[in-house]
């Protein structure tokens, strides 16, 4: 088995389960925040038939930086969508503790009512931040057998490497270290079919180049 063959395919299952779990978690938080927000845009004076639109501006804002943040983890453009985010929350974590605490009965305490308000704009913001974790951490990992491959081609390629090789004695060796024909063909510049040749005859490729020489 390969080395780290069981470790890619569950990588790849935690982070497309962080990433259903953001959407869900995206989703819940949402319908929760539009009810409050739009409720609260009603008793700030907007007409009922426009108080939806408000909710979706602020929240609209949340989900859209939230699916850009995972796009573009790890690259140096999501400085922006991380902003707009953290806004978005920001506003809408205010906005739903003050309709909770305007909307809550008498007998319930404005900072717990507060508080139950300004979970699930938190938590979307965590969930995200989870993912992008995730999603960096298994998106920089190559397979252990890529790697490897790679690495071989660059020994064999490299300046140090013997002048006199020829291309054929190079795919020998590049297949005694694991790689494909495609990997081989690649790092030598031919075609996957001359590979294959020069491997299903070996010896005879040696002789006619040691007497070509």
């Amino acid at each position: 088995m390969i080395p780290g063959s069981t470790q890619q395919p569950r990588g790849r299952i935690a982070v497309w389960t962080a990433v259903a779990g953001t959407v869900f978690i995206a989703a819940a938080a949402f319908w929760l925040s539009f009810t409050a927000l739009a409720d609260l845009a009603r008793r700030s004076g907007v007409d009922e038939s426009q108080a939806w639109a408000w909710p979706l501006i602020v929240d609209g804002i949340i989900v859209v930086a939230t699916v850009s943040v995972v796009a573009l983890a790890g690259q140096r453009a999501a400085w922006y969508p991380w902003l707009l985010l953290m806004a978005g929350a920001a506003v809408s974590v205010a906005a739903n503790a003050i309709h909770a605490v305007v909307a809550a009965d008498a007998d319930v305490p404005s900072a717990l009512a507060g508080s139950v308000a300004a979970v699930p704009p938190l938590v979307l913001l965590a969930i995200t931040h989870l993912t992008v974790v995730l999603t960096r951490r298994f998106r920089g990992e190559p397979p252990t057998q890529t790697a490897e491959l790679v690495s071989s081609a660059v020994e064999y390629l490299s300046p140090e490497a013997p002048a006199h090789l020829a291309p054929r004695e190079l795919a020998l060796r590049m297949k005694e270290d694991g790689m494909t024909n495609t990997a081989i063909a690649r790092a030598t510049g031919v075609h996957p079919s001359t590979v294959g040749r020069w491997l299903a005859t070996p010896a005879r490729a040696s002789a006619s180049e040691g007497g070509a020489l």
